[in-house]
Parts: structure tokens; C-alpha cells; sequence
């Protein structure tokens, strides 16, 4: 089913899209080209781009003269009501960014894989539960969001994007890493916090250009030997999960650096985990202590 169309928009500066008269005494509509012109009006060039922004106007439907701007490369429908999207979306096949952040969308549609040009999706704050197979055709995505939705798995198609090197899951209910993840060699962050996580399989060996992963407030219980294998690894979070112990090959991540505290700071947290000794102990001399501690003698 398509989206629900709106034919105007909540916000008055936008008022003029909606069916107006075109004389007294006559109800005929203006022509949708006509109606997609007065849209058009209110797109801007930022940093060489097309760029048109429908955020926080309350919006409950797209209106259906917004596909026709084939032109328009960024475009920002955040912070509204929406709860589906049309298969026109697809229509605008010169997007490079799309801001769907904070609606209620429960699904994307299939046509979302039209978007060949597409590098950045920012799908996070609504209700979604999958997504689409064919965001997989998207080849040229390199940023993907999907935090805070209801994500309990990902398509395989998605392990076939050569140039995704950021990706957000964290607030989802997913269980086990999707498999696709593994696949995704050109990943650079990537971000699980708070999902439902109880192991990290070996094959995350695989994500060799890996600088930043965060799997905070899981139940991870272990982690894997292989994780220590990632040499480009900066940033390494695991707070609140249940760690006892750590990898005795923890000691080649040595461009962790330190004991990291603020959320985002390079290095390893690892704080609000039921180490044992002596691992506890140690780690409170910082990491240098503990990498010392690993070492084979």
C-alpha cells in the first residue's frame, strides 16, 4: 500500500500548495506541476546540493507534488507524523541524502532501492520492524541509520553494499548480530548499544577496516578472540554488559591507547561489568597494566 498523500502542508508558509481557486466562482485545482512549482520555491542549494526541507511541519502524509522535483538531492522529512511512504519515493532518483528521523514509519518501501545515487539514510525514531531487501540495491550508501526502531534482523542484501562504512542498530531488539553485518568489509563504525546481544560471533574478524564498535548495554557474556584481530580498532565499548573476563589476545588492540571514560572518547570501556579477579584489579592500573598482565611472558 502506498502512503497516505497530503495535499498541503500544516505549515502556513506552505499553505499555497493546497487545491486553491483559480477564479471566482470556480473549484478546479491548480495543475500538479503547478503545485510542485510552489514546493520548488522553498528548495535551496547547500554546498552544491539541491535541497528541500519539510521538517517538523506535523506533516501526516507526503504531499504528491514532491515527487515530481526529480532534482532535489537532499531532502529532510524529519520530525513529522508520517507512516508510510508512497512507492513514488522512488521517483526521485537524484537523492544523495534522506532525513526520515523521528516519524512513525512502520516500513520502507521496496522502491527506496531506485535510489541508486543514495549515500546517506537516517531512518532512526520510528516503529520500523525490517527492512526492505531491495535497500540492498543501493549501492552507494555509506551512512546508514536505523537506531531506535523495533529491528530484530537485517535482509543479506544488505552485505552486498561496497561502500556502507557507517551503521547505526543501537536501540533495536536484535538478538544475534545479522549476518550480513560480517560481510560489510568497508564498515568503519558501528554502533549495537542497547539491543538484546548475548555473543559476537568470530566472523567480526572480518570487518578489518573496523575502527569504532559499540555493543553497551547487551548481555554479552564474552568476547571473542578474534575481536583482538582487528588492528584499526580506536574505540571498543562495552559498558553495562555481563564480562567477566577478557580475551587473553586483548593486548594487540593496541590502538585502543586507554581507559576511556566520556562516552565517545578513543579507548576501551568497559566499566559496569562483573569482572573477576584478578582482571578487576589489574585494570584499575589502566590499560597499559592490563595489556602487561596479558602478554604471554
Amino acid at each position: 500500500m502506498g502512503g497516505k498523500q497530503s495535499r498541503g502542508f500544516s505549515n502556513k508558509e506552505l499553505n499555497d500548495v493546497s487545491p486553491t481557486r483559480k477564479s471566482a466562482g470556480r473549484d478546479d485545482p491548480p495543475s500538479l506541476s503547478s503545485a510542485a512549482e510552489r514546493i520548488r520555491r522553498h528548495t535551496t542549494v547547500h554546498f552544491g546540493y539541491s535541497t528541500l526541507s519539510l521538517a517538523m511541519r506535523g506533516l501526516d502524509g507526503t504531499p504528491a507534488e514532491l515527487w515530481e522535483l526529480r532534482e532535489v538531492q537532499k531532502l529532510n522529512l524529519s520530525m513529522n507524523c508520517l507512516c508510510s511512504l508512497p512507492p513514488a519515493l522512488g521517483t526521485l532518483d537524484n537523492l544523495v541524502v534522506l532525513n526520515l528521523w523521528g516519524n512513525n514509519l512502520s516500513s520502507l518501501p521496496p522502491e527506496i532501492g531506485l535510489l541508486k545515487k543514495l549515500r546517506v539514510l537516517f531512518a532512526c525514531r520510528n516503529r520500523l520492524s525490517e527492512v526492505p531487501e531491495e535497500l540492498g540495491s543501493c549501492v552507494r550508501l555509506e551512512v546508514l541509520s536505523l537506531a531506535n526502531n523495533q529491528i530484530t534482523g537485517l535482509p543479506g542484501s544488505l552485505g552486498t553494499m561496497p561502500n556502507l562504512s557507517k551503521l547505526n542498530l543501537s536501540h533495536n531488539r536484535i538478538v544475534h548480530i545479522p549476518t550480513c553485518v560480517y560481510s560489510m568489509k568497508g564498515l568503519v563504525f558501528l554502533q549495537l548499544a542497547c539491543n538484546r546481544l548475548e555473543t559476537i560471533a568470530d566472523q567480526i574478524q572480518d570487518l578489518v577496516n573496523l575502527k569504532i564498535l559499540i555493543v553497551e548495554g547487551n548481555s554479552i557474556h564474552t568476547l571473542p578472540k578474534t575481536l583482538c584481530f582487528l588492528e584499526s580498532l580506536e574505540l571498543l565499548n562495552v559498558d553495562f554488559n555481563e564480562l567477566q573476563n577478557v580475551p587473553m589476545e586483548m593486548y594487540l588492540l593496541n590502538r585502543l591507547g586507554r581507559l576511556a571514560c566520556h562516552p565517545m572518547d578513543k579507548g576501551l570501556h568497559i566499566v559496569h561489568n562483573p569482572l573477576l579477579k584478578p582482571i578487576q584489579e589489574v585494570l584499575q592500573g589502566g590499560l597499559s597494566a592490563l595489556y602487561n598482565y596479558l602478554k604471554p611472558t
